[in-house]
C-alpha cells in the first residue's frame, strides 16, 4: 500500500475516534473479513487468537512473520480500515518493538495495538517503566513513518489476572495515554462503573472495550452511555463459529446424529457472497 493510501485509510480510522461508539468487529480470516464488510461495519480488527487457533495454535503461539502475513492478508481483502492485534509487538525491548511496529505498519493497517503481557507465567505484565517505554518506542515509530496509523496502549491485568486489576489499569492506561497512545484498552473489564472509570481516567482520549462471551449482557446503547467510543469483540465470532462446530462434531461422534448440521449457513448464500467480491 502507498504512503499516501495508507495515511487516508490511517485518517479514516482516526475520524471514527473523534465522536459516538462504533463497533470494531474481528475477523479470524478472508472469508470472514469478506462478510464482516458486507454486513456494513465500517473497520475491522484481527484477533491474535481467532488467527492462532484456526492455525491449531495457542493464543500467543503464531510467531511475528506469520502474523504479519495474516493481517497483510486481511488488509488486501477488504477497502476497510484493519486494526492489527499486535499483542506485545513480538519483543521485549522496546527498540525491537519499535522495528516490529515498523513491518506491521507496512501491512497497510489503519491501527494497531500494543499490549503489556510479557507472556511470561512468572512475572505476566511489563514493569511499569518498562511497559510505558515500549509504547513510546511503538510511538516513535509509527510518527516516524508518517502514515498516522493509530496505537491502542493495551493493559492486560484482567486477562493476567492481577490481584488489583482496575487500578493497574486506571494507573498504567493514564500512563500509556501520556506516552503516545492514542486509543486505551483493559480487556476485562465488565462492570459498568469501572468501565466509567477508564473513560474518566483517560479522557479525552478514546476507549475501547472488549465484548465477549463473559460480559455479553452489555449492548451498544449502554456502554455509548458510559462514553465509551470503540467496541471489539476480539476472539469472540471466532468461539461462537467454535462452539457451533464443537457441539455438532461431538454429537455426530457420541449420538451419531446429525441434527445440528441444520443449522449451518447456506451453502448457495456463501458461494454468492464469494463471486460478487
Amino acid at each position: 500500500m502507498a504512503l499516501s493510501e495508507n495515511h487516508s485509510v490511517a485518517s479514516k480510522f482516526r475520524a471514527m475516534h473523534e465522536s459516538g461508539c462504533f463497533v470494531l468487529p474481528n475477523p479470524w480470516d478472508i472469508g470472514t473479513a469478506i462478510y464482516l464488510e458486507r454486513l456494513g461495519f465500517k473497520a475491522l480488527a484481527t484477533t491474535s487468537a481467532g488467527f492462532a487457533f484456526s492455525r491449531g495454535k495457542p493464543d500467543g503461539g503464531v510467531p511475528r512473520d506469520e502474523m504479519l502475513g495474516h493481517i497483510r492478508e486481511i488488509v488486501a481483502a477488504t477497502s476497510l480500515p484493519v486494526n492489527a492485534d499486535f499483542l506485545n509487538g513480538f519483543a521485549d525491548k522496546p527498540e525491537n518493538v519499535a522495528a516490529n511496529v515498523k513491518l506491521c505498519i507496512d501491512t497497510g493497517v489503519a491501527g494497531l495495538s500494543i499490549e503489556d503481557n510479557s507472556q511470561n507465567p512468572a512475572a505476566p505484565l511489563y514493569e511499569k517503566k518498562l511497559a510505558i517505554e515500549r509504547i513510546r518506542a511503538a510511538r516513535s515509530a509509527i510518527d516516524a513513518s508518517k502514515t498516522g496509523v493509530l496505537l491502542t496502549g493495551r493493559c492486560e491485568a484482567w486477562l493476567v489476572g492481577h490481584r488489583d486489576p482496575l487500578h493497574t489499569a486506571l494507573d498504567r492506561l493514564a500512563a500509556y495515554a501520556e506516552a503516545g497512545a492514542d486509543c486505551l484498552y483493559a480487556p476485562g473489564v465488565s462492570k459498568p462503573d469501572e468501565i466509567a472509570q477508564i473513560v474518566k481516567t483517560v479522557a479525552p482520549k478514546p476507549v475501547n472495550v472488549l465484548v465477549s462471551g463473559f460480559n455479553h449482557q452489555l449492548s451498544l446503547s449502554q456502554l455509548a452511555d458510559l462514553g465509551v467510543r470503540r467496541i471489539s469483540v476480539g476472539s469472540g465470532l471466532a468461539l461462537s463459529a467454535w462452539g457451533a462446530f464443537l457441539r455438532a462434531a461431538q454429537d455426530i461422534k457420541t449420538h451419531g446424529t446429525f441434527n445440528l448440521l441444520a443449522n449451518g449457513a447456506a451453502s448457495a448464500d456463501l458461494n454468492k457472497l464469494f463471486r460478487e467480491k
